[in-house]
């Protein structure tokens, strides 16, 4: 199927506001979860018959169950609680126009301070409902365990784990019971959002650190993506990993491009598809994509999902053919560069901005490969 997916999308869209004010009252104690969990019914299936409308090759239920993209895991887990300093999270990391919006409404930090056990399957419940409803393939998002670093705080987590490869470790094992429930219904194309790469970028970047002194960081996030992505291996299963530059509230967090990455990230991570951000500047030039392995697939990130201005056609036309001196074009697709609505409250966009921004990536897909 991977190769058959030219226009993709990178998974989370915008909430409607009647679910935005849904979760608003569920968080204030007025609704039931389970009328939470109706609305949320009534908006996937509303987002799904807009992804069909679009033409979209492949569509997700928008995330619409999590209030921020990695939160379906965090929430569905023992063993943490909120961070007595969540200020420390928050402080210079969102960059862009609304910086101080992102700034704002970043969500919670929270910390591991007990032993981490799963309380329920954090996608199953998202598959599930896709595979009943879903008018054509679909995929579900799932963040990689590295995500999840921050959790670690020598001071509150040692009296649990003794050092962060001691909770990495009970991760990666409840990663590969979630993959497995996931094969079993026959969930089609798993995706892992694996950001941890950025913050060797940004250190690069920043001139922090030489690229050659990451190698082992690198190692450590290929291996434990290797891992997921080796279990998630099967006939019929599309495999995607996504990195973007952040993504809240149209603000971002990371400039640099994947050259300082790229060896490990493009060369050694197993998966059939890159999503890759490729809509400004910031992203650097498609050169570090001469790492990428033959066979592979690679999703050009080029419309951005952070302003509502819509991209020209031919420019992306232009764009896609640079990239393949690089990739040769059967193995290229293209994408926004990240999901609309990352956390809840999503980017600062309109549902129709959104449905326009897919309409395009269809449309320039069919322009080029027909």
């Amino acid at each position: 199927m991977s190769t058959s997916i030219r226009a993709d999308h990178v998974g989370s869209l915008l909430r409607p506001q009647s679910l935005l004010e849904k979760r608003l009252a569920f968080e204030a104690g007025t609704i039931s979860e389970a009328t939470l969990h109706t609305a949320e019914d009534e908006g996937i299936l509303r987002v799904l018959d807009l992804q069909k409308q679009t033409g979209v090759d492949v569509v997700s239920d928008g995330e619409f169950r999590r209030t921020a993209w990695g939160n379906g895991f965090l929430d569905s887990l023992e063993g943490i609680t909120d961070h007595p300093d969540s200020a420390r999270q928050t402080a210079g990391r969102w960059k862009g126009a609304h910086s101080n919006v992102a700034t704002a409404t970043v969500p919670i930090r929270r910390v591991v301070t007990g032993k981490v056990a799963l309380k329920e399957p954090f996608t199953l419940r998202e598959a599930k409902f896709l595979q009943r409803h879903a008018p054509k393939p679909f995929k579900i998002t799932i963040p990689s365990p590295t995500m999840f670093n921050r959790l670690y705080d020598p001071a509150l987590s040692a009296g649990a784990y003794e050092d962060l490869d001691a909770l990495l470790e009970d991760f990666v094992a409840i990663y590969l019971k979630e993959v497995d429930s996931l094969h079993e219904i026959g969930v089609p194309y798993i995706q892992l959002d694996s950001l941890r790469y950025i913050d060797t970028i940004d250190a690069v970047e920043k001139g922090q650190i030489e690229a050659a002194d990451a190698r082992s960081t690198l190692e450590k996030l290929v291996e434990v993506d290797n891992r997921i992505l080796g279990h998630a291996k099967r006939d019929r299963v599309t495999r995607g990993v996504h990195i973007c530059r952040g993504n809240h509230r149209s603000s971002w967090a990371v400039t640099g491009s994947y050259e300082s990455v790229a060896e490990f990230l493009l060369g050694k991570v197993d998966t059939d598809r890159f999503l890759l951000e490729f809509d400004s500047d910031r992203a650097g030039g498609f050169e570090p994509l001469r790492f990428v392995p033959e066979g592979k697939i690679v999703v050009l990130g080029l419309i951005t999902t952070k302003a509502p201005d819509l991209e020209n056609v031919d420019d992306l036309r232009r764009r896609v053919d640079e990239a393949s001196k690089y990739v040769p074009l059967e193995n290229l697709a293209i994408s926004p560069q990240c999901g609309f609505a990352s956390t809840h409250l999503g980017n600062l966009l309109t549902e129709d901005d959104e449905k326009r921004k897919l309409e395009l990536v269809v449309e320039t897909v069919r322009k080029i490969w027909g």
